[in-house]
Formats: structure tokens, sequence, C-alpha cells
């Protein structure tokens, strides 16, 4: 136990070392991963999430799920198109709460991460007939948040309202 202590002890990295590490590309794990942010101030039972998205994702080849820090997850995947899946079917909820998702890149540091986007169905009502039309929902959508016209879905089929799903930027 002396010999352990005593090489532990010599173990030290000094400005000889130096403090720049590179990665190499070879050594990156290939999954495919998604950080989520719960905007809830409950504590997370990670076992209960990790339970409730496997059912609702229904993706074939979910390798792991990891908290990162209290309101923090990672989610990897084996394959790009579970991934593109769950992202194309926002927003999504854990426990009554808004949970945001972000592709995440394995070059940014996790702290990095703004989740500052989110998509939400809006339905404005009373709309008339010929103002019920994509350039009007994003227009209305704009009084909320900045709109990304890419993402953006549109129906306007019966009722007296406009619906459409939009991915609302909080800049």
């Amino acid at each position: 136990m002396e010999d352990l202590t005593r090489h532990w002890n010599c173990l030290s990295l000094s400005e000889q070392e130096g403090d720049d590490v590179c990665f190499k590309k070879d050594r990156c794990s290939k999954e495919y991963i998604i950080a989520a942010q719960f905007f809830t101030k409950h504590a997370l039972n990670m076992e209960a999430v990790a339970r409730t998205f496997k059912l609702l994702w229904k993706a074939e080849n979910r390798s792991t799920v990891s908290k990162n820090g209290s309101h923090r997850a990672l989610f990897m995947f084996d394959k790009k198109e579970d991934v593109d899946c769950i992202l194309s079917s926002e927003p999504w909820s854990f426990d009554k709460y808004l949970v945001v998702l972000e592709r995440y890149k394995r070059q940014t540091p996790l702290e990095d991460l703004k989740f500052d986007k989110a998509s939400f169905w809006v339905q404005v009502h009373n709309i008339p007939i010929g103002y019920r039309n994509k350039f009007v929902f994003e227009d209305i959508c704009e009084a909320i948040g900045q709109v990304d016209r890419t993402t953006s879905v549109y129906d306007s089929k019966g009722g007296s309202y406009i619906r459409g799903l939009g991915r609302l930027d909080s800049k």
C-alpha cells in the first residue's frame, strides 16, 4: 500500500508536459447522440426517463442513456435514422414538462449547448378563409419567436383555424 501511495504522489503534470491534448479522430465513438434538457425543477429518475422514451421512440438499436448534470441527459443510438426520426417528431415532454432535444456533435463541449430552440404546435383561431395559409401561419408564429421555415409543418383542413408545427428560437 505504501508503495502505491509513493507512486501516486509522484504523478503530476507540469508546464513541461503542456495542457494541449490532441484527440485522434479514429478514437471517437461512432454513436449518434441526442442531448436533452429537461425543463423541470424536479429531480430526474433516469430509469423512468429511459423506460419512457424507449417505449415512445421505438428505436431498434439504442445503446445507452446517461445523466449529464441535474437536468440533462445523453441518448446514444447506433443508427442516424433513429436520431433523425426522433428529432423530426418533436416536441417531446416528460412528466408534463418540456424536453428540448439537440443533435449532439462530439466536438462541442456539453457546456456550450444552449437548448434555446423548441418545436411547438400552434393553433390560431378565427382566421378568415383567405388568410388560412402557410405564410400567414409563419407570420403569426414570428410574434412568438423566430420560426425555422424549413421545418414548419402547416395544416388548415377543417375548422376556423390554422395550425402548425414551428421550431421556435428564443433569440
